[in-house]
């Protein structure tokens, strides 16, 4: 049988079980395997046996967990209440500025924790209804949140990149500090979205009234809030920027300034311990497991031949080197919208990364434009992930095609930001470049 229609199958048979709405992990593995044995007979199951143990033994994974551990203390420990008080008083004068505020506390939450769902939870339970209360268009204030939330996978610590780095075997620390720059970038356009379109449609996001706003002996003392989220993040990028750690060994010097962190807000209890080590376990456990199915979809498709397939269709797009990035980061928007991004980076990377480098591209530079994409991804309907925590935790009266609605100029900025960022490389090599 060709590989053409062994590829036909193939993904026939996983659009259709997770069409039936099977869990991914199950649909990944269970098709490979049934598709292996076909194929290769019963000695390929040792091939996946091998591949999936040599992930095991790998010590980068150490990391995944730590910085999970990290986020549930993080989430709570009170952080953001006072990080959110600090923006309403500094920004609060301003049209827009608690959404602009709102993105920035998700920047802070992102560079101390590596995942989105912390800064979506948190922004969505305490910013969301004091924007609404003060007459901010809920479209406005939906899409923020949904944003800069997303930010948890780009701005370093990234579980994603961390995971990158295990498959394509490129430098942790150069992920990390590829994707600062690109980080703020995306937040500066995002901010100047916020500013444009609340001074062309005042009503959007109204500044509060001067009975609201603070002093300036307020607004200096409020910044405390700062103080302790800067310190973890100095302590986990400044440990493997500095040489002092691997970023593995960062991710547990994380968790001890999110411990540090509760035990200043005097919510250090054996309880908060045992829930966040529960949640831990559950979504590392979820995610090992997308992991050693992906290894078996891996192996099965390789072995089918499919390397020589895919660089045959990529020799046919037009547009010579760039036509076929252009044609793999719309491969990779369309599956965010409907796969889970571990799975998407396990299924996509060892088939784009020999072209990739046969091409001669940058990398660390694809990486950071693959991380991108799936940052649009958690945010893009209809199964990102971001829409669905942001649902869990806002009033009834805000349907799920509300926060549909509202992300649609954001993504637009976010693909901007990704197309500035492919026109001028540097902004993702420079820092690896300068610090390694």
């Amino acid at each position: 049988m060709s590989i053409e229609v062994l590829t036909l199958l193939f993904f026939g048979a996983l659009l259709f079980f997770l069409v039936l709405g099977l869990p991914l992990t199950f649909v990944l593995g269970g098709v490979s395997v049934v598709f292996l044995y076909f194929t290769w007979g019963f000695d390929s199951f040792f091939m996946v046996a091998s591949q999936i143990w040599s992930t095991m033994e790998s010590f980068t994974l150490v990391a995944i967990p730590l910085f999970v551990f990290m986020a549930m203390i993080l989430e709570r420990t009170g952080v953001a209440n006072d990080l959110y008080r600090m923006m309403h008083l500094w920004w609060g004068g301003v049209r827009g500025g608690l959404a602009i505020g709102t993105l920035g506390i998700c920047a802070l939450f992102a560079a101390m924790c590596g995942i989105s769902g912390a800064a979506v939870v948190a922004m969505g339970t305490i910013a969301l209804p004091s924007m609404l209360e003060r007459g901010y268009d809920k479209n406005m204030a939906l899409g923020c949140i949904n944003t800069g939330g997303g930010w948890g996978i780009l701005i370093p610590p990234s579980i994603l990149m961390i995971l990158y780095s295990l498959i394509t075997g490129v430098s942790v620390g150069k992920m990390f500090a590829a994707g600062i720059l690109p980080g703020v970038l995306l937040m500066v356009l995002t901010t100047a979205y916020i500013i444009i379109r609340c001074y062309l449609q005042p009503h959007l996001a109204p500044a509060l009234p001067p009975e609201e706003r603070a002093s300036w002996g307020e607004k200096f003392r409020a910044l405390r809030a700062v103080i302790l989220p800067i310190a973890i993040v100095v302590m986990v990028l400044g440990s493997i920027i500095g040489g002092i750690t691997t970023p593995t060994e960062a991710a547990a010097v994380g968790v001890l300034g999110a411990l540090i962190s509760a035990m200043v807000y005097r919510k250090f209890t054996w309880s908060l311990m045992h829930e966040a080590a529960i949640r831990t376990f559950k979504l590392t456990g979820m995610i090992m497991w997308i992991l050693f199915a992906a290894h078996a979809f891996s192996a099965a498709y390789q072995s089918m031949g499919a390397q020589e397939l895919i660089e045959g269709l990529m020799e046919m797009i037009p547009g010579g080197p760039w036509g076929v990035i252009l044609s793999m980061m719309l491969i990779v928007f369309l599956l965010a919208m409907v796969l889970d991004p571990v799975g998407i980076m396990l299924i996509t990377l060892p088939v784009f990364m020999p072209i990739v480098e046969g091409l001669g591209f940058d990398p660390i530079w694809f990486g950071i434009l693959f991380v991108i994409n799936m940052e649009i991804g958690y945010m893009t309907p209809p199964f990102g992930f971001n829409l669905f925590y942001l649902k869990g935790v806002v009033p009834p009266s805000i349907t799920m095609q509300d926060i549909y609605k509202s992300i649609i100029p954001f993504v637009l900025v976010q693909v901007l930001g990704m197309g500035i960022i492919m026109v001028f490389p540097d902004i993702a090599t420079y820092l690896p470049d300068l610090f390694f």
